[in-house]
């Protein structure tokens, strides 16, 4: 009798040990299958990072800040950021009552107010404008002197026409 205790423990034991077997390699072959998934989704966000970041480098190119040439007309200005002291100041025209000196067109929704500016090098900037449901954009040449002091001068301009 004691002989069949052993045997249905050793055999129990051989069961339990073959499921915990089958468990174990059926688990590392899920976890297998999620790393190689988790991998190929990895490699392709980073290859969508690097896609953006070429990208925002080709958005770069036309901005003031990576111009080295440009910048070279303002180091004896001493001014910290060149662009935003310029765009701070293209903003200041919006302060004046009704629509922006600037823009040549009369606001139909209110007044024409510049919102985003870019500037371009050491000489331009383009500008988008609205007055809350029409906007356009423009062309400035500015020039910003010795004593801190700013003009600006209209290149171009363009109101976008509603097709609805």
């Amino acid at each position: 009798m004691k002989n069949k205790i052993f045997l249905y423990l050793f055999v129990f034991a051989a069961l339990i040990a073959l499921y915990q077997l089958v468990s174990a390699n059926n688990l590392q072959k899920e976890l297998n299958s999620d790393i190689q998934t988790l991998s190929t989704e990895n490699q392709s966000l980073e290859d969508s990072i690097q896609k953006m970041q070429l990208k925002i480098l080709d958005m770069q190119y036309f901005s003031l800040e990576n111009n080295d040439d440009a910048l070279a007309y303002y180091e004896h200005l001493n001014l910290e950021n060149p662009t935003r002291y310029i765009a701070d100041k293209l903003l200041e025209t919006n302060e004046s009552k009704g629509d922006n000196p600037l823009i040549p067109y009369a606001g139909m929704n209110g007044s024409f107010k510049i919102n985003k500016i870019k500037v371009l090098n050491h000489r331009w900037l383009l500008a988008d404008f609205s007055d809350g449901k029409f906007w356009g954009d423009l062309i400035i040449k500015y020039e910003l002197k010795d004593d801190l002091s700013v003009d600006f001068t209209l290149v171009d301009h363009l109101l976008y026409t509603r097709s609805n």
